[in-house]
């Protein structure tokens, strides 16, 4: 990897022409990455439960001048069974016709809880959230991947998926989890332009950081918008050939 993703500067245009799902669009780093792409050319499809806050989005896209029309797809990660997957891909291939991005974000923080303490339930849903709709959504999109010259699965990850750290229970699981569908997605498609990487935002003042670190002073971590440039180059032509990679935005 020649290009440090970390000090990524990207070139006017770099998405043009590139069709992007973009889950948990509504806020944080999904919504900061939405309008960053499309200020860059990329047809993005805005993925949340929340109309309101997507469609929030939406004007904030249609405010950006040159930038395309995005695209709505509401879905309840947490309560989608497999018709409502179907339909999301049946929507896009109508679309569409083909995705040359997809960025699995939307994930859910659980409870910070020892293991020996951890409920049960929650610990499925967290689970079931953060990595099993991953593969759901990744399965289901492979086709429109494939019919991209330079289709691109970016995942994100985070540092107690890579390291495991007490009290992370079930969300440090799932990222571990991401971790391993990114590189066997990236192995099974080692002999095709297809290419699935990490990205570890780190330290970023979202609401889910928020949640993890209530007393923490959020005047010195990075905004959403600051941590955008390894998701910008993994989408982008100048990562041609980086796939089963994990790397940091900090």
């Amino acid at each position: 990897m020649s290009i440090d993703p970390k000090t990524y500067t990207p070139p006017d245009g770099l998405l043009a022409g590139r069709v992007i799902l973009i889950t948990g669009a509504n806020d944080g780093i999904g919504r900061a990455l939405a309008l960053a792409a499309a200020r860059l050319g990329g047809q993005v499809v805005l993925h949340g439960r929340n109309t309101a806050g997507l469609e929030k989005v939406y004007d904030e896209i249609e405010a950006i001048d040159g930038a395309p029309r995005p695209s709505i797809a509401v879905l309840d990660l947490a309560n989608a069974n497999a018709e409502a997957y179907q339909s999301l891909a049946a929507s896009l291939d109508d679309e569409f016709g083909r995705l040359d991005g997809l960025v699995v974000n939307a994930a859910i923080l659980g409870e910070r809880f020892a293991i020996e303490q951890y409920d049960a339930v929650l610990w499925q849903r967290v689970m079931h959230v953060n990595l099993t709709t991953a593969f759901a959504l990744t399965q289901i999109c492979l086709p429109l991947l494939r019919r991209a010259d330079d289709p691109s699965v970016v995942y994100t990850t985070s540092s107690v998926g890579r390291r495991g750290k007490a009290f992370w229970g079930a969300y440090a699981v799932s990222k571990f989890g991401i971790e391993g569908l990114s590189q066997v997605l990236a192995d099974e498609h080692r002999h095709s332009a297809l290419r699935s990487n990490c990205v570890n935002p780190g330290a970023t003042r979202t609401k889910m950081r928020l949640a993890a670190y209530p007393a923490e002073d959020r005047s010195v971590l990075k905004g959403p918008d600051e941590v955008l440039a390894p998701y910008l180059y993994l989408l982008g032509p100048d990562s041609r050939g980086v796939t089963g990679q994990s790397v940091d935005a900090q």
